[in-house]
């Protein structure tokens, strides 16, 4: 069997995505919860290639493709894939290939990233439009972190996620993001959170506009409010933040999403790369990866 894309496939990235702040308002009648986020991608990520078939098919490679769910039906790829097929009336054949590089139920966005891939190569594949608003609704109902993947840059999220308002300009910012190991199911986190107040705080109002420079300070300021519900059920994440802030350079330690990856923000590449060696070397079971911000189109 060929474990390998084909020479001919159409490759898209799928980017780690970051939550540099994540404001958690009260829990709304339908289940969900208002949020407010500021999100960036990196230029590190997970690969999709995408060929035809006279089926659908995916193939899984990587360090973690071992822990993604055997049932189709939990798969993000498969259900993007199925959906988009479904809503433009044609039979989903395709030959999906996935390399696996983020780990999974991290918060970093690995699913979402790969289901968006996945949309956008069909698309491309299927001489579809990604813009379509039927594209842009597969990629709600697949996750609240889909549509913002879908577009792979800097982006202020509201609503449930579905309120994606891009930045000006893409901060840029050289990241050192740190996983214990230990996966977080974000139902699991959300269903640990004691609540917020009812209302988020209107930041995104604020930072859409601003600098690299400028925008460090604000978000300095901001916080992660599932940070403690993930300390809860996974207290190694305190072990995580510590060693981050505790590393010459770090000007922002944090985690992303609910977790457990944290991310540590450097003002060049040797800091950043420093930290992670040294992190690695004391802490040797931890998955740990220097990279930067970057945007899908970089």
């Amino acid at each position: 069997m060929n474990t390998r894309p084909e020479e001919s496939a159409l490759h898209e990235r799928a980017p780690a995505k970051v939550n540099l702040f994540l404001h958690v308002a009260g829990r709304r009648d339908d289940g969900f919860h208002d949020l407010e986020s500021l999100v960036v991608f990196t230029a590190f990520g997970d690969e999709v290639s995408i060929s035809p078939s006279s089926a659908l098919t995916l193939e899984r490679s990587g360090p973690f493709a071992g822990d993604l769910p055997d049932n189709p039906e939990d798969d993000l790829c498969l259900r993007a894939a199925t959906k988009l097929a479904k809503a433009f009336g044609r039979a989903p054949t395709a030959r999906i290939f996935l390399i696996k590089n983020i780990p999974v139920a991290s918060g970093v966005g690995g699913g979402s990233s790969d289901a968006a891939a996945v949309l956008r190569g069909l698309c491309r594949l299927w001489g579809l439009d990604v813009r379509d608003p039927r594209v842009i609704g597969i990629a709600e109902d697949l996750g609240a972190d889909v549509p913002v993947c879908l577009n792979g840059a800097a982006a202020c999220i509201s609503g449930i996620g579905d309120v994606v308002d891009p930045l000006v300009q893409d901060p840029a910012f050289h990241m050192l993001l740190v996983n214990p190991n230990e996966a977080l199911a974000t139902a699991e986190v959300f269903g640990a959170f004691a609540g917020g107040t009812g209302v988020t705080d209107g930041l995104v109002d604020s930072v859409c506009a601003q600098d690299s420079g400028t925008l460090l300070e604000t978000i300095s300021a901001s916080r992660n409010d599932l940070a403690v519900a993930a300390r809860e059920l996974c207290p190694v994440v305190e072990s995580v933040l510590r060693a981050l802030e505790q590393s010459p350079g770090c000007t922002l330690a944090r985690m992303s999403g609910s977790g457990a990856t944290c991310f540590g923000i450097f003002p060049d590449a040797k800091s950043c790369q420093r930290a992670g060696a040294v992190i690695s070397k004391a802490h040797q079971a931890w998955w740990v990866c220097p990279t930067r911000t970057a945007r899908l189109s970089e």
